[in-house]
């Protein structure tokens, strides 16, 4: 390298360093946090049994702001309209859209697909059309979209005979920002977080497909993570069922709000909540980074590799004694 290439270099990389310093900074100022190993991803926790607590301090906590100037697609879990853990509580919908305002997103619009159940029915029973007018937010029913608004993905080396249909709303998004629950599945999926929230942006007509893939259905959920990145994840663990699921099965409270950006990471610090719940043997007998769903996101490049890449962090004495428990579980597998 002569000396005109590497003062460029030195120069370019100097500012790189003063531009990661203020997203460093702008981290530090929002949420007390420092900057970030190289090759890990933050999650930050809240412990706490109050959604607007949670969801608020849990956004600021992380020092993210992707959705400033956005047109923001909000993605729930409305499997069904089954009672909190089973769908996304209304209130964290509520307090989750208030943070987006408050953080700048130009539009926000709700989008979902249900099932078993009709979308529009479910939408209906959870009262999510009225909360929309009242809150001044979109709403698409992916169901209702007509056969053009669907987009067939198909990755290399899928486990889908002929790839699988997705909304077109996802793929034409500014950003996206998912929330998901704390839940086992009693259904084949074993657990169902952020990954699996994914299988709601697929049509209808490619679950027949999923469901009796019974060898593949696991690594399937996880390709679908392929068509799209969340910019922001929120995960209320308020409370969890810790077996059978999605719709309904026994609940225990574990008080805690995730945020993040990565997928894997929600779902691996997830798994080490229910492990530390107490819940099912394939829970609780199986390493959190051989679980079929994160295996396979992790061998499609969608997230942390292994438990070393994550950093939990939090904001109070409460949220600190509980992150060194899941910090040790997850070192455990």
């Amino acid at each position: 390298m002569d000396r005109r290439n590497f003062m460029k270099a030195v120069a370019g990389g100097f500012i790189a360093f003063m531009a990661n310093d203020g997203v460093a900074g702008e981290r530090a100022a929002r949420g007390g946090t420092k900057a970030l190993e190289p090759g890990k991803t933050r999650i930050a926790l809240i412990r706490t049994p109050d959604r607007a607590e949670g969801v608020g301090r849990s956004i600021r906590l992380l020092g993210v702001n992707p959705v400033r100037g956005k047109r923001v697609l909000l993605k729930p879990n409305f499997n069904t309209a089954d009672p909190f853990p089973a769908s996304t509580h209304n209130d964290t919908l509520i307090h989750l859209i208030a943070e987006l305002r408050e953080l700048g997103a130009q539009t926000i619009t709700i989008g979902e697909r249900s099932g078993p159940p009709d979308t529009a029915e479910v939408l209906r029973e959870k009262g999510i059309d009225e909360l929309c007018r009242r809150l001044d937010v979109g709403l698409i029913n992916f169901e209702e979209l007509p056969r053009e608004e669907w987009v067939r993905v198909s990755p290399p080396h899928n486990h889908w005979r002929d790839g699988f249909l997705v909304a077109k709303p996802v793929l034409d998004a500014d950003c996206i920002v998912t929330t998901c629950c704390l839940k086992t599945h009693g259904y084949g999926g074993v657990f169902t977080m952020s990954l699996k929230l994914s299988v709601g942006i697929v049509n209808k007509g490619n679950m027949g497909e999923l469901h009796t893939s019974f060898l593949s259905q696991r690594k399937m959920i996880a390709e679908i993570n392929q068509a799209y990145a969340p910019a922001l994840i929120l995960l209320d663990g308020i409370e969890a069922f810790v077996d059978k699921g999605p719709m309904k099965g026994p609940k225990k409270r574990a008080d805690v709000i995730l945020a993040g950006t990565d997928r894997i990471a929600i779902d691996a610090v997830g798994l080490a909540i229910l492990k530390e719940l107490g819940s099912n043997r394939e829970i609780m007998e199986k390493p959190i980074f051989a679980q079929e769903q994160i295996a396979r996101a992790v061998e499609l490049g969608l997230g942390v590799r292994s438990a070393g890449d994550i950093e939990i962090v939090t904001d109070d004495p409460a949220g600190r004694g509980y992150a060194d428990k899941l910090r040790a579980i997850l070192a455990k597998g």
